[in-house]
């Protein structure tokens, strides 16, 4: 109690019956301050905890750590649901631009970034998170001997790439042009999931994807690295969009891609620190 309140009860006890009036409205005062106090800190709580879908379209390669940070999150956010849309990135950035729904974008590399933020559709700049490096994926175990990257070049060999127009494409193409080695692929394919698919289903002896989903793959493919892919690394931006719904969310998801525990599992995953 107060000194205010203690010189108010004295002085109450020596007034008579007016007394008791005087403290019934002095603990009314005090009890509506106090409820007060607590809706208040009540409605700071409420509006400082998190709520909502956040929608977030993803390369490809992002499928498996994206996901497993998606539900870290929404088990330290009750109440919140992360959804994603995975694909090849230059297909997702002009789903953005024309018009999808979405919240946070990841690209798999700066150019295809830059077709959402030259259309106006993000919000502020997009922050480097990660980087991502070449391999080739062979059939398990190897039986085709696979040790570099001109022995793709075999005539012998079926080998899938992902499309010039999708970064893991970009980058194949560019280390291919840094070893002056020309390539004619059986398919071009959407994306790199799609790619290593091709492989994993025996549809291909090789394909030249990410070290990312190789070991994804486990032992469904072979992995061999060659030193071309230094040449073709690719960062990979984020960045908040202009119509997100839920932006503290997105926001809140966005920190956590990037804080330390989300770079425990992406650098698990087999990306490189940006």
């Amino acid at each position: 109690m107060t000194r205010t309140a203690r010189r108010n009860r004295r002085t109450l006890q020596v007034t008579g019956a007016g007394v008791a009036a005087l403290l019934a409205l002095s603990a009314c005062s005090s009890s509506d301050s106090g409820s007060s106090s607590t809706t208040s800190d009540s409605s700071a709580s409420a509006s400082d905890k998190l709520s909502g879908t956040v929608t977030v379209f993803a390369a490809a390669s992002l499928q498996e750590s994206f996901t497993t940070l998606g539900k870290q999150f929404e088990r330290a956010h009750p109440g919140t649901k992360v959804t994603f849309s995975f694909g090849g990135s230059d297909s997702l950035a002009a789903s953005i631009t024309g018009g999808a729904p979405a919240d946070v974008f990841a690209s798999a590399s700066p150019k295809t970034m830059k077709i959402v933020t030259d259309a106006g559709d993000a919000s502020g700049a997009p922050a480097t998170f990660v980087r991502n490096q070449l391999e080739i994926a062979t059939l398990p175990g190897n039986p085709d001997k696979v040790a570099s990257l001109k022995d793709l070049t075999n005539p012998d060999l079926k080998v899938v790439l992902c499309d010039k127009e999708v970064p893991c494409g970009t980058a194949a193409q560019k280390a291919l042009d840094a070893s002056r080695l020309k390539l004619t692929p059986v398919s071009y394919e959407q994306d790199v999931k799609a790619a290593l698919t091709k492989v994993e289903l025996k549809e291909a002896d090789a394909a030249v994807v990410y070290k990312t989903d190789v070991h994804a793959a486990g032992d469904k493919v072979g992995g061999v690295e060659f030193p071309e892919s230094a040449d073709a690394v690719n960062d990979y931006p984020i960045t908040l969009l202009k119509d997100a719904q839920h932006t503290d969310t997105a926001k809140a998801f966005i920190a956590l891609v990037r804080s330390a525990e989300g770079q425990k599992v992406l650098t698990g995953a087999g990306f490189l620190k940006p």
